[in-house]
């Protein structure tokens, strides 16, 4: 065998071992499950109770509640791939503070909740978290669905499927296999991505009101992911762009503000519209 032939050979053994193995270890690639399990009490977050859901196959996910204000809605809150819920709790500090009530899943795998991350999994986590907010008695017109990162992926599935408020996307994908053939371009991971995320194929089943906030900044999910996904989406729609702003920018001092304001004049536009409606 000649040497270029060698190489060629060489190069095809390595491509194939690093595809096989981008393969076999990509949920560990998608997901980084922190275990950490605050204690509510330490969280320094008034009202704040720790509850235990049970999705339909059988698991235990650990969530945390703050009760809504009168006539304030609630914020259905699904986290991102890494960290654990205490590591949301200035985002949960600045919903309380507006007066909005709070329902925080903690994903499969992830703090105190049992079983491992799939995308099959997170959706069933996403459903059962949407049953706990109606058990409590949130009407649809009071529920307002908020994921961040991978959790945008959960929260415009839920939004496809049931009717609430709003929806809220802070630095969203088309698809997790978008970001992840940008991270990978020599490897066809379309074709082995095991939880592709296709927010691409939900988005035009939401029918609620949809703000996007993006970082312009952001290496992680690039905004142009981001506004590919807003261009798909149903009207009404509202794209926030940050100059500057890095991956994950809700919870920014310039850009909070003007997400609540969203909120509560759809949230009030909702319960509007509700009330017009002639009595059958």
């Amino acid at each position: 065998m000649s040497a270029i032939k060698w190489l060629l050979a060489s190069l095809l053994v390595v491509y194939v071992l690093a595809l096989v193995g981008l393969a076999v270890f990509q949920r560990k690639l998608l997901y980084f499950a922190d275990k950490r399990l605050a204690d509510p009490a330490q969280a320094g977050l008034t009202g704040l109770e720790e509850l235990r859901l049970s999705t339909p196959d059988g698991q235990t996910l650990v969530a945390w509640h703050v009760a809504a204000k009168e006539g304030r809605p609630l914020i259905l809150y699904f986290h991102g791939n890494g960290g654990a819920l205490v590591d949301r709790l200035p985002r949960f500090r600045l919903f309380a503070a507006s007066g909005y009530g709070l329902l925080a899943v903690s994903f499969r795998g992830y703090g105190g909740s049992t079983g491992a991350p799939t995308q099959e999994g997170l959706l069933s986590d996403g459903e059962a978290a949407y049953k706990e907010a109606q058990r409590r008695g949130y009407g649809p017109d009071r529920i307002v669905l908020v994921g961040e990162s991978l959790g945008t992926g959960v929260a415009t599935a839920l939004a496809a499927a049931h009717d609430a408020a709003a929806l809220v996307l802070d630095s969203a994908f088309l698809s997790a296999a978008d970001v992840a053939a940008a991270l990978y371009p020599i490897f066809p991971v379309r074709y082995v991505m095991l939880d592709p995320f296709r927010s691409d194929l939900s988005i035009d089943k939401v029918k609620i009101p949809v703000l996007m906030v993006h970082g312009e900044a952001d290496q992680v999910i690039p905004i142009s992911s981001g506004r590919a996904l807003f261009e798909r989406a149903n009207q009404p729609k509202t794209f926030v762009s940050v100059p500057g702003g890095e991956h994950l920018v809700l919870g920014l001092p310039a850009v909070f503000p003007r997400v609540r304001e969203w909120i509560d004049e759809w949230v009030t536009r909702r319960a509007a519209n509700r009330e017009s409606r002639p009595a059958r």
